[in-house]
């Protein structure tokens, strides 16, 4: 049976001398994963298609039994100027790996690859790298299951009190009664709580209408992160990779990622 899809590469593994596993995320069967028979091979018709943040038509034969076999696939989008970048291949490593620890195979999410394809756009043409992965973050989350409470508060779900902190293990926002039931909520400024909603529902492309402070895009940070590793359970070894590439961009004297 033949299979088309259009999907973004993950990653592709050695298989065998000349051969590749690739693994894919795709808008209407999820992740997925096929093999690209001579793909190693330098004249191979497949090599530049199984590169990390490639989009392409892939063409896949399943006889139902073992993984598919790869026949025929079509460039959408290279992205290699993101490959280019070592910043920002560190960033768009890391949204994928959150695809791969985050959701099964076959698990489609058609509006979550929508999402990352325009992500990829905007990682591309130079769009702050940083708020872009909070956006992705907070998208990775809600599609998991994981949506944090920011509507109201967490503890007492009065949606009149001001919220004055984040509460990691109550999942959201504790307005200022309710702050003592945690001991370790996270302080925030006026602007991160009012930030963080538009953040977890501004549709992407939409992205160019916000400007965040250092200050602010730090609070975030925190805030975003924490709760994605207590609630999701990922460390991943990409995110520190991504925070000593920061790390050495910074220090190198190139300037901010913005």
């Amino acid at each position: 049976m033949l299979v088309k899809i259009e999907g973004i590469v993950i990653r592709a593994r050695s298989f065998g001398e000349s051969n590749q596993v690739v693994q894919v995320y795709s808008e209407n069967l999820g992740k997925l994963s096929f093999v690209a028979r001579g793909a190693k091979k330098t004249r191979s018709r497949f090599g530049a298609l199984t590169q990390p943040f490639t989009i392409a038509d892939f063409v896949c034969f399943s006889s139902g039994n073992g993984l598919p076999t790869l026949n025929q696939a079509d460039l959408v989008h290279s992205h290699q100027a993101i490959r280019q970048d070592l910043l920002r291949t560190s960033y768009g490593a890391y949204w994928l790996d959150l695809v791969d620890h985050l959701f099964e195979e076959k698990e489609p999410n058609p509006g979550l690859y929508r999402f990352l394809k325009t992500a990829f756009n905007w990682l591309e043409q130079e769009k702050d790298p940083d708020i872009l992965t909070r956006m992705v973050e907070c998208k990775m989350m809600a599609a998991g299951g994981y949506r944090p409470i920011l509507h109201a508060c967490a503890h007492c779900g009065s949606e009149e009190r001001r919220p004055v902190t984040f509460s990691i293990y109550q999942g959201g926002f504790l307005c200022d009664a309710c702050k003592h039931i945690d001991s370790h909520s996270l302080p925030l400024s006026d602007t991160t709580i009012r930030i963080l909603p538009v953040l977890v529902n501004l549709p992407i492309d939409r992205l160019g209408e916000i400007t965040i402070k250092e200050e602010t895009k730090q609070q975030l940070e925190r805030v975003i992160r924490s709760f994605l590793m207590e609630h999701v359970g990922v460390r991943l070894k990409s995110w520190d990779i991504l925070e000593q590439m920061r790390k050495v961009w910074m220090d190198s004297g190139e300037g901010s990622t913005t």
